[in-house]
């Protein structure tokens, strides 16, 4: 195996994947440690996720033999109905009880179990069969950037729900609402005119997305550890949620992915064909 081949986009998309589905395991164990498991069906995302993880990791390394390919998509299905069961799961709190805009901000995180269905989304992309969206193919990038692109609108909305719940108390809480909308409408624009200014562009704002994923880690956790519980891990699991912020990182890294791969086929500015078309696999 060459190097080229092993840093390629391709392949940096399934590691992407694959951490992906193994750290959904430990931030539900987290999340679902708040109220101690109180429904067996909150340990199945847990299980899902140690199970696909180890699945996935044959991919990861560069074997594609029939039955990692027929793995990979079992894991990448199940992950949807995992993230799509969940939500209703979630909803199925007072908000199905009585549709208001309290009972949505304060039931459980309804968006946080789609994430399982945008890795599942990934996964199912980087073995599909279509010529337009493999490794080589013209649409492969795009479509990392458009899962990058709801990405962020989840991070969106669950910044509003989120710092909702305390009325935005601290003007700091507005930053991953702006920064989210930032990254949106530059993803947006990039996709409709993939010309290399507007990759460039997307880079840097991708960039930003790091900073504030990282900076709001930072907050949460300083948040966390000034509570009240008694053990360390109890003002985690009871304060804000820290890995939540690093969501922001975590989508711009899957949109340097994909924009790694238009980067490759992009036109100047005037619309003229500068780069060869190169395979990206």
């Amino acid at each position: 195996m060459n190097l080229r081949a092993f840093v390629s986009p391709h392949r940096a998309a399934r590691i992407f994947a694959l951490f992906n589905i193994a750290f959904l395991a430990v931030d539900i164990l987290l999340a679902h440690r708040e109220n101690a498991f109180a429904k067996p069906a909150e340990w199945v995302p847990v299980v899902f996720s140690a199970m696909a993880t180890l699945l996935l990791v044959p991919g990861a390394l560069g074997s594609d033999r029939p039955w990692v390919v027929l793995c990979e998509r079992l894991v990448g299905w199940g992950s949807i109905a995992v993230g799509l069961v969940g939500m209703v799961f979630h909803l199925e709190s007072a908000f199905f009880e009585e549709q208001t805009l309290r009972n949505l901000v304060y039931s459980a995180p309804f968006i946080a179990p789609v994430s399982y269905a945008g890795v599942g989304l990934l996964i199912i992309l980087l073995r599909s069969g279509d010529p337009a969206v493999r490794p080589d193919g013209p649409s492969f990038g795009p479509w990392l950037v458009v899962l990058a692109l709801f990405g962020f609108a989840g991070n969106f909305a669950l910044s509003v729900l989120d710092h909702a719940q305390n009325g935005f108390f601290r003007p700091s809480e507005w930053i991953p609402v702006a920064s989210s909308a930032l990254a949106i409408s530059t993803l947006v624009v990039t996709l409709a005119q993939p010309n290399r200014s507007n990759i460039r562009l997307a880079f840097f704002v991708m960039g930003l997305q790091v900073v504030v994923g990282t900076l709001g880690f930072v907050l949460h956790s300083l948040a966390s550890l000034s509570g009240s519980a008694a053990s360390f891990i109890d003002r985690f699991v009871y304060g804000a949620p820290a890995f939540a912020p690093m969501l922001f990182a975590d989508v711009a890294l899957l949109a340097a992915i994909g924009l790694w791969v238009m980067a490759r086929r992009a036109p100047a500015t005037n619309g003229k064909e500068t780069l060869a078309e190169q395979p990206v696999g």
